[in-house]
């Protein structure tokens, strides 16, 4: 039997096994991914090749599952083995290096195996979940998700955040004003306060979350990087405005919005708290503006995000609007106007991993 195209219906299912195969086979890569993350293999092979001795003995490893890690991750293309001499020492090229044992680096992203772990290990619940409501909170994730969520945005923030605001004239001049006053509402680790901090120096910045190991971590950092005008409180977003109208200048929602069981709530206290002449910059995912089955590279993610951490993350809450993380632009331009805003403009930051900047228009 032929398809219109010609194409013969076992092929078709021969191709799609094979396509099966090659994700499962990406998935279980990813988990040795992991493996050498959090033992800390990666950055004892950096700049330093290794026997399977030699690995064994930098990182405490059991000699018999540092032979098989090492020789996977060759087989896999990840390490590439010296034989010249001896016994075989396994190499990290530089550049597979930055990628896997460079935090600073915009290319860092063994953190996202650690978020697959996070999902994964949260299945049954999730399935639970699916089946009779209510969800997952982010709380459930534990340490992975937590530390893959502030390891995989930190050097964006550190890097290019600066940069980035000052070239919209309209938020840079705000955040310039001396001594203005910061928010940055659902800060994880707080990397982009403390680059709000670094970068506008006679500001104050505040960040809140509702994860309290996340704010103790938060702390951490900006005590480590020297940061005092960056402070950080456990508060619902919903309660920005408690100290009274017009106290911030500015205000942030760095990839969190789309996880907030009542984002209208969250952007109505924005709105009070925040002085008409100041701003309200959101930013999140950088989906397509309508669903299509067609969707790139980034829709793709992002609903895995949503249907494995965000959506149930979000349900988790009583009352929650759902939001999930694949937040159209439409979807965040209604909640903005019931919120009291006027409309959503969307600023021309571009390049910036795969975000989007909007600010809200009084």
């Amino acid at each position: 039997m032929h398809d219109a195209d010609g194409e013969d219906a076992g092929e078709q299912v021969a191709a799609f096994a094979d396509d099966i195969f090659s994700r499962f086979l990406g998935g279980m890569e990813s988990l040795s991914i992991y493996v050498g993350d959090r033992l800390g293999l990666y950055r004892a092979l950096v700049d330093a090749p290794a026997t399977v001795a030699a690995l064994a003995e930098r990182t405490g490893l059991d000699e018999r599952y540092a032979r098989e890690w090492l020789e996977q991750q060759a087989v896999a293309g990840i390490l590439t083995v010296d034989s010249t001499a001896g016994d075989p020492r396994f190499v990290l090229p530089a550049a597979h290096a930055e990628v896997l044992a460079d935090p600073g680096s915009l290319a860092f992203s063994a953190p996202l195996a650690r978020m697959l772990v996070a999902a994964a290990t949260r299945m049954p619940e999730l399935l639970s979940a699916y089946r009779a409501g209510g969800g997952v909170g982010w709380a459930a994730y534990g340490a992975d998700a937590r530390d893959a969520q502030g390891d995989i945005n930190r050097p964006w923030f550190e890097s290019a955040l600066a940069g980035a605001l000052a070239s919209v004239p309209a938020v840079h001049q705000v955040l310039s004003r001396p001594g203005a006053r910061i928010a940055d509402v659902g800060c994880g680790h707080g990397w982009s306060t403390i680059a709000l901090a670094r970068a506008y120096p006679d500001a104050t910045v505040a960040g809140f979350d509702v994860d309290e190991p996340s704010i103790a971590a938060a702390r951490t950092h900006a005590a480590e990087a020297g940061v005092g005008s960056a402070s950080f409180q456990l508060r619902r977003g919903e309660q920005l405005d408690a100290d009274g109208a017009g106290r911030y200048d500015a205000a942030f929602v760095f990839e969190a919005l789309h996880d907030l069981p009542d984002p209208v709530a969250v952007l109505t206290a924005l709105h009070r708290a925040v002085r008409p002449d100041g701003v309200v910059v959101i930013m999140d995912e950088a989906v397509a503006d309508a669903f299509a089955p067609d969707g790139d590279d980034v829709e793709r993610v992002m609903y895995t995000y949503s249907l494995l951490i965000c959506l149930p993350d979000s349900l988790s809450t009583e009352g929650s609007v759902g939001t999930g993380t694949v937040m159209r632009t439409e979807t965040l331009e209604r909640y903005a106007r019931e919120a009291g805003f006027t409309g959503v403009t969307v600023l021309p930051i571009e390049g910036f991993a795969a975000f989007r900047f909007s600010l809200l228009e009084r």
